[in-house]
């Protein structure tokens, strides 16, 4: 595998995590350097992690993994966008603010951004590709495109004022519905 294929892939599994990080910087969540460190930091960590235990997973649980990742995906997004949404139309002065750059958020959404580089990861070892330039031009590249997004992000939330997670929250389910319905579809 070429480094140049490495970079697609990485750049194509960063895509769920940059959009992301778009959301929360347009929802407001993002409000100084320390924020878009934590999203990109965190993306860019699960995303460098998950294909190399993908990878030492090797073919003994591939049928068992490829049967269950896209549900957890979707699940993990569902609930995180769900909540977005319901944030979105619940009044300002009586709404709980879940920010997606902290806490256990900012885990379920990394561990949910980075299930495809799972998989990958068992594509690797299946491939029988050294593992550690992927994961490194995975990580590196997910937390640029993070942080880049973010900028992105906080521009769109001038824009379309504080409702904007309304939207946010529709763009996870719809990141999740795509997972989902890839790998049903793919079968």
């Amino acid at each position: 595998m070429s480094i140049l294929e490495m970079i697609l892939i990485a750049i194509g599994l960063a895509m769920d995590a940059s959009a992301v990080s778009m959301t929360a910087a347009a929802a407001g969540f993002v409000k100084d350097k320390r924020a878009v460190f934590r999203l990109a930091f965190h993306f860019g960590l699960f995303q460098a992690l998950m294909p190399l235990l993908g990878w030492l997973l090797g073919s003994t649980v591939v049928d068992y993994m490829s049967a269950w990742d896209h549900w957890i995906a979707f699940i993990l997004l569902a609930i995180v966008g769900g909540r977005m949404i319901y944030s979105g139309f619940v009044p300002d002065n009586a709404r709980l603010i879940v920010d997606p750059s902290k806490g256990w958020t900012l885990i379920t959404l990394s561990i949910a951004t980075s299930i495809d580089a799972l998989a990958a990861g068992l594509s690797f070892s299946m491939l029988n590709v050294n593992i550690w330039l992927p994961c490194l031009l995975i990580g590196v590249i997910t937390a640029i495109l993070s942080a880049a997004s973010t900028r992105i992000g906080k521009a769109a939330g001038q824009w379309l004022g504080q409702r904007v997670e309304i939207l946010g929250g529709i763009i996870l389910l719809v990141i999740g519905l795509r997972i989902l319905v890839t790998h049903l579809t793919l079968r």
